[in-house]
């Protein structure tokens, strides 16, 4: 539906290492200038550094393959600046087999990794 996504941060540096670590268990790396992010040779999400301009509440959903790979973004993101936003576990409210996990990145946008592997 979308080609990419940009996000303005207040540190490039900081939400480069975070993105680079969430998304790295989800198959996604990041480009040489530490500012695109997505499948290896197509990034699709990029962070704009603007420190004016930076004011977070910005929701992105990433696709996890299983739950693991949820669990495992979770972990990383709160190991590199991430704050918990919901840990990982099942959301039946948003449907039967929806697992996911939320995270506040370093500007307060919403991140999350979400699953729909049956259980």
């Amino acid at each position: 539906m979308y080609d990419h996504l940009r996000l303005k941060v207040k540190d490039l540096g900081a939400s480069s290492r975070f993105y680079r670590a969430v998304l790295e268990p989800l198959g996604h790396e990041g480009d040489a200038s530490g500012s695109g992010f997505g499948p290896p040779g197509s990034p699709g999400l990029w962070l704009l550094e603007n420190a004016q301009e930076a004011r977070g509440g910005t929701h992105v959903a990433f696709r996890a393959v299983d739950r693991a790979a949820v669990q495992r973004f979770h972990a990383q993101g709160l190991a590199h600046g991430g704050r918990d936003n919901g840990a990982p576990g099942p959301r039946v409210g948003y449907a039967p087999n929806y697992y996911a996990a939320f995270l506040l990145d370093p500007d307060g946008n919403n991140v999350e990794a979400v699953c729909m592997e049956a259980r």
